[in-house]
């Protein structure tokens, strides 16, 4: 399914969520704001299975827990049984199990590292400064597809990285305090000190707390990424000016 297909009916999302419960919340709520309607009937249909019960992304990427791939397929498929006509994801890690859940499933499954990198391609940047948590960047769903692309990767040091996953895991526990924010943005600073040139925020929760004018460099959010592509899928004559 491409953002030129057309369609007699809009179309149905079917949201594969609780990958964190505030990214999915976050999300939703995006993609309402991001819709312009004049009443309740003009919003996209979207069927959520919220499923915080999902096992621990980095544990299976790392080979220390079983495979989650199952659990995404079974979420898949009763997404498709409800009516979805396409399926995303509200979590970059678990792309690692991307091939699960298109093999379980007979509708379109939206990438999120896909829309990001179709959105890269429109920046002339070439040093990329990857936000992203600790599984996501061992399963080297980025940085394989950033090198694929001619991109170099800016990373953290393993102390940084350290310092932004007890953010996330506070960002998961709902924890709001104010120095979250200002943690994230050092972090981001110190990629762009080693010559980011863009940033891409490739997890979900560092959207809820560091937004567009945070950095000094551009920031490519893969949470209003997706929301814009779901947008062009469900109502393909809507298409939401961009964030970025």
């Amino acid at each position: 399914m491409s953002s030129s297909t057309a369609h007699t009916r809009p179309q149905i999302v079917g949201v594969l969520g609780g990958m964190g419960p505030q990214a999915t919340v976050d999300f939703m709520a995006r993609v309402i704001a991001a819709t312009t309607a004049d009443s309740d009937q003009d919003h996209i249909h979207m069927i959520v299975d919220h499923n915080p019960q999902v096992p621990n992304r980095h544990a299976a990427i790392a080979g220390t827990a079983p495979s989650i791939g199952p659990d995404l397929a079974a979420m898949a498929r009763r997404l498709e049984g409800a009516g979805a006509d396409f399926l995303v994801m509200v979590c970059n890690t678990a792309h690692a199990f991307a091939d699960d859940i298109r093999a379980a499933v007979t509708i379109p499954f939206v990438s999120i590292i896909g829309v990001v990198m179709e959105a890269l391609a429109e920046h002339p940047a070439r040093r990329v400064g990857l936000m992203a948590a600790e599984g996501c960047l061992q399963a080297g769903l980025y940085q394989q597809a950033l090198e694929r692309a001619g991109y170099e990767t800016v990373l953290w040091t393993d102390a940084e990285l350290v310092r932004f996953m007890d953010i996330i895991y506070r960002i998961k526990s709902g924890d709001r305090a104010n120095d979250i924010a200002s943690g994230l943005r050092r972090l981001a600073a110190e990629l762009e000190f080693r010559g980011a040139d863009i940033l891409v925020a490739g997890c979900t929760e560092v959207p809820i707390f560091l937004n567009h004018g945070d950095t000094t460099v551009p920031m490519l959010s893969s949470t209003d990424l997706l929301v814009r592509r779901t947008i062009e899928l469900a109502l393909p004559r809507h298409i939401p000016e961009s964030p970025l």
